[in-house]
């Protein structure tokens, strides 16, 4: 591949694999790929992509358990110039068929664990400890990416709806690089950092883990999903492997913070600390700010549909527990702004708009979804003179005292309750505010017309938070209704699951 300019996410790998051939890149608790194995493995997977299917810019499943081995199943794809597609192996099958159905596969990539659910999304499967053994042919690669282009698909990552159906955002090569180089740069990444991965990889959470190791020439080590349960084990994992950096969401902080981790394990090599995908309550970015007082802790904010990240804030002052960390400012390359409800331009502080974005940050759209896409990847009603997409997020904002972008909530989200507009993420902001406060999530039932509060709290019970919110919000904002959980139900990403919520009404 050529010098300068990247215009293929796989040119990071092979540079990182001629830099620090032995060098270790990605690790768990069972293994580790150095590059030049992670190089080896990839392109054998594409050789044997290339070798047995006459298909490219076709999705390719990737159905195994999260470990290193799925990084090269997931850039053998691109040797072969098709993108891949993260299924999880714990998803519910219902969910699977649904993603399945949307996106008819050209192949699925698995292990012998696996191979017999495989067979059920496509006809086409491949074994993945088979495909890694494949000669390479490099001449066939070679001619494979010598006519990709920047604007081929990278991946295909399937959110959920608030209706609870999946879409599968495409992203291309030109949008995927654009991010990377800019995180990198701004949160400075360099091949010093170990990056400690939490995300899942069918998450875009895990883009910056993934993809900023791979620029940086870094190294990524895949946390345990049921050490973020035990803060004792995940803070010794930490230490273990000399973790700089961590790009988690607020929730896994969060259960370091309500048991007091640092009290018997406090990693010392950590220095960049960022999260970002939901809101950070105060009191536990103040916990980790106590303990990690030189440390750098970033903001950031982005949907899947700009690749990730969009905005981000380097937390450089105090805050008291009821206010909001702010999203910040645009990377560079990338243009954030609010809109009113009749398209109309916001600056002022004191006034919510949606969030919309534009750049080389955009997605393709959706897979197999016209009608969805042209929804939210719209004409920009700023610029009437030539053809201008931006993406309209659905968030809603405002700007701060300083010019900073503040989160405020969905726009779904906001409901007419007696007669008032309501942000119901104004109403979970100000109850996470309260000590001891663990969950909370507001959903309205537009049957009966009333504001449900679910919550997990050892401080509260409905009679007591129902006095707490009193103080906190206005009498119309209040929840109608308030119900105690002891088993918050969320998402694989930490969020709270809101469809699973209302049906439990």
């Amino acid at each position: 591949m050529s010098s300068g300019m990247k215009t293929n996410i796989l040119e990071y790998l092979e540079e990182a694999a001629r830099v620090f051939p032995d060098k270790c890149a990605y690790f768990d608790e069972e293994q580790s790929y150095t590059y030049s194995r992670l190089l080896a493995e990839s392109r054998a997977v594409g050789a044997r992509l290339i070798g047995k299917g006459d298909f490219k810019c076709r999705p390719v499943v990737i159905y195994m358990e999260k470990s290193p081995k799925v990084l090269a199943a997931f850039w053998g794809c691109l040797y072969s110039r098709n993108f891949y597609v993260p299924l999880d192996t714990a998803m519910p099958e219902v969910r699977i068929r649904m993603i399945v159905e949307n996106l008819k596969p050209a192949a699925v990539i698995t292990d012998m664990a696996y191979y017999d659910m495989a067979r059920k999304f496509s006809n086409n499967v491949f074994i993945f400890e088979e495909m890694i053994t494949t000669p390479v042919d490099e001449e066939a690669i070679d001619a494979r990416l010598l006519t990709a282009l920047d604007t081929d698909p990278v991946y295909v990552l399937y959110t959920s709806g608030s209706t609870g159906v999946p879409k599968g955002v495409v992203v291309s090569h030109r949008s995927l690089i654009d991010y990377v180089e800019q995180f990198c740069n701004e949160i400075s990444i360099t091949e010093e950092d170990v990056i400690a991965n939490q995300a899942p990889f069918y998450f875009d959470a895990s883009l910056i883990d993934i993809y900023c190791t791979l620029a940086a020439k870094a190294s990524m080590g895949i946390v345990p999903v049921e050490y973020f349960s035990v803060p004792k084990k995940l803070l010794e994992f930490l230490q273990k492997y000399n973790v700089t950096t961590i790009r988690w969401v607020p929730s896994a902080m969060k259960m370091v913070s309500t048991f007091k981790g640092f009290a018997s394990v406090r990693p010392d090599k950590l220095r960049k600390i960022i999260f970002g995908a939901e809101s950070m309550p105060v009191k536990v970015y103040n916990y980790w700010k106590e303990n990690y007082p030189d440390a750098v802790f970033v903001q950031i904010y982005g949907p899947t549909e700009i690749t990730g990240v969009c905005t981000y804030h380097i937390v450089d002052r105090e805050y008291s527990d009821d206010e909001t960390i702010p999203i910040g400012k645009a990377f560079r390359n990338t243009e954030v702004f609010l809109l009113d409800d009749e398209n109309r331009l916001i600056s002022r502080s004191d006034v919510i708009g949606e969030i919309c974005v534009k750049g080389s940050c955009l997605a393709n759209g959706y897979y197999n979804s016209r009608e969805k896409t042209d929804e939210v990847f719209v004409q920009n009603p700023l610029n009437p003179y030539y053809n201008e997409k931006i993406y309209r997020t659905g968030d809603l904002a405002r700007y701060n005292d300083r010019k900073e972008l503040v989160f405020v909530s969905r726009k779904d989200y906001q409901i007419k309750h007696m007669g008032h507009r309501i942000e119901l993420g104004e109403i979970e902001t100000a109850v996470m505010t309260l000590p001891g406060m663990k969950n909370a999530c507001c959903v309205y039932d537009e049957r009966r017309q009333k504001i449900v509060l679910f919550y997990e709290s050892e401080s509260y019970d409905d009679v007591t938070l129902a006095e707490a919110l009193k103080t906190r919000l206005l009498r119309y904002m209040i929840p109608n209704v308030t119900k105690k959980l002891d088993d918050f139900p969320l998402l694989r990403s930490g969020k709270a699951d809101r469809v699973k919520l209302k049906e439990m009404i």
